[in-house]
């Protein structure tokens, strides 16, 4: 969800100061300008190997056309990768500067294999809201002999396209109609690992309300390390022009592709080791925390927390260092960001407060000429985009939202260990125009402990 305007209410450390424990927090949400589907977890420490996620959905109002009819039912389908280790062993582990080790199984909705149920009735058309939610690994997700129709990524209606099975990177969400046009029996819903040398694979049950019938026949077998093949499946998603949005106008009514670039913004993230310990970078540098939240250090004016500028916006082939990162931008400007991964892992990033533009992926490095091939007319706008081995993968992003956000990988142990910064997003105008008060109910800590917010 994009916060706007209230980056307040992030739930990331450099944002929200951690709930103390047997304490509540409420956190005051608005989906201005947004439907679609997300989900929720637990930011701090190592707790998302712990679970505690859940699906959002934020559906469109009432007058507001939808691209397709209404479904009979509409499921939200939590998968991910699973480590049996305790959160606090594994976050120990990556303390003494290990590696994690490989997944102990994916889950569907929290279950194991043939543990989730999802019931239908025959000849009827239902939404399922898929998200991956696990630690590192992407998958590919299938149900036995069923098509999906992508409708929606993440706030985005898109270009009705069939697709047999679909590759879910770390932390990307989408959904997908699918008609029970099957004769009444049971059938494998299936989620297995991709780019992985040993194949991880769960199932749940989709099954039929009609049917007296187990399911039957092999597990759908699915893609395994053939990048093109992803590659490919990540152009051929594109967004609806005419379809609208959170608003009546069509999405297609943003020409995204005749606006002028303001800046470009290249990100190259690294592994390395400093002082004998694994750690993660983004251009040479790897965060770490600081003692007090680093927007609430900016709203008091706390010197000496963080510095503006502390992560370049190109790489610069210096050592792997530790900093808090924080990179400045200008609130309202249009900025194309190339994330290039030098590694021969698929990378997963994030950005915080904003949806973008995914232009163009390939192989390689990233050039100038490298624009030539961006789709500047229907590319597909969401929060989280795929890297894939030695490649590149170039946003566009309208920095219409002031705050301090998160730009971090989704693969949580790289992120943990300092694959993340801060893009400051920042307006002179002290106006609730461009940004939100502070929360009434804002927890305080750190060097903030002891200020106060706004009178009640």
């Amino acid at each position: 969800m994009q916060q706007r305007r209230n980056s307040y209410e992030d739930g990331v450390y450099g944002t929200t100061c951690p709930i103390p424990p047997g304490k509540n927090f409420t956190y005051i949400l608005q989906a201005k300008d947004q439907i679609g589907t997300f989900y929720y977890f637990p930011s701090l420490a190592f707790h998302k190997a712990a679970g505690g996620f859940g699906g959002i959905r934020i559906l469109s109002r009432p007058r507001i056309p939808v691209p397709f009819p209404d479904p009979a039912g509409d499921f939200t389908v939590l998968i991910g990768d699973w480590f049996k280790t305790d959160h606090k062993k594994l976050q120990a582990k990556l303390d003494r500067g290990h590696k994690l080790p490989f997944p102990d199984g994916i889950l569907i909705n929290g279950h194991g294999p043939n543990g989730a149920f999802f019931t239908v009735e025959q000849g009827k058309t239902y939404r399922f809201r898929i998200s991956n939610v696990g630690l590192q690994n992407s998958l590919n997700f299938r149900i036995q002999g069923h098509k999906m129709k992508l409708v929606e990524v993440e706030g985005t209606h898109t270009v009705q396209t069939m697709y047999e099975s679909l590759d879910v990177h770390v932390g990307q969400s989408y959904s997908v109609l699918v008609t029970m046009d099957q004769s009444a029996q049971d059938f494998y819903i299936v989620a297995s690992t991709r780019f992985t040398d040993k194949i991880l694979t769960t199932t749940a049950t989709l099954h039929y309300s009609n049917s007296n019938k187990a399911v039957a026949g092999p597990i759908p077998s699915g893609p395994t390390d053939q990048i093109n093949w992803s590659l490919n499946q990540a152009r051929s998603i594109r967004t609806n022009l005419t379809a609208s949005g959170p608003r009546p106008n069509p999405q297609g009514s943003y020409h995204y592709g005749l606006i002028n670039i303001t800046r470009t913004i290249k990100l190259v993230s690294s592994a390395d080791q400093v002082k004998g310990k694994q750690r993660y970078a983004v251009n040479s540098v790897s965060f770490i925390p600081a003692d007090t939240p680093l927007k609430l250090a900016d709203y008091f004016k706390i010197g000496g927390v963080f510095r503006v500028g502390s992560i370049s916006d190109k790489p610069t082939g210096q050592n792997m260092y530790l900093d808090t990162s924080v990179m400045g931008a200008d609130f309202r400007a249009f900025v194309e960001i190339v994330f290039e991964n030098h590694e021969s892992i698929v990378q997963s990033w994030h950005i915080d407060g904003y949806a973008f533009w995914v232009v163009g992926m390939d192989g390689g490095l990233w050039t100038p000429d490298s624009r030539k091939e961006y789709n500047l007319r229907d590319a597909v706008s969401r929060s989280t985009t795929q890297v894939y081995p030695r490649s590149w993968t170039a946003i566009y992003m309208a920095l219409d939202n002031v705050g301090m956000w998160n730009v971090r990988t989704e693969f949580w142990a790289r992120q943990y260990l300092g694959q993340q910064f801060y893009l400051r997003v920042y307006s002179p105008v002290n106006s609730p125009r461009d940004e939100y008060p502070i929360p009434k109910n804002a927890l305080l800590c750190g060097r903030a402990q002891g200020k106060s917010t706004r009178p009640l």
